[in-house]
């Protein structure tokens, strides 16, 4: 569950971020650039890498804590 949770807290987190820039780039009407846009969605690709292996991530972190 804590992993899921994580992840979805990932994907907020990328898209406020990616969103807040695109409101301040347009407000100062600046263009928007596409590497920085690409760098700052990066978390909602790792939460969504996340979700996916949710139950083998799960396991893993459960095996290593286990020690």
């Amino acid at each position: 569950m804590l992993v899921r949770i994580i992840a979805v807290a990932l994907m907020g987190w990328a898209i406020a971020d990616v969103s807040l820039y695109w409101v301040l780039r347009n407000h100062n009407q600046q263009p928007v650039e596409v590497v920085t846009l690409v760098f700052k969605s990066l978390p909602f690709i790792v939460g969504v890498v996340f979700l996916i292996k949710a139950r083998a991530l799960a396991d893993w972190i459960s095996d290593k804590l286990d020690l």
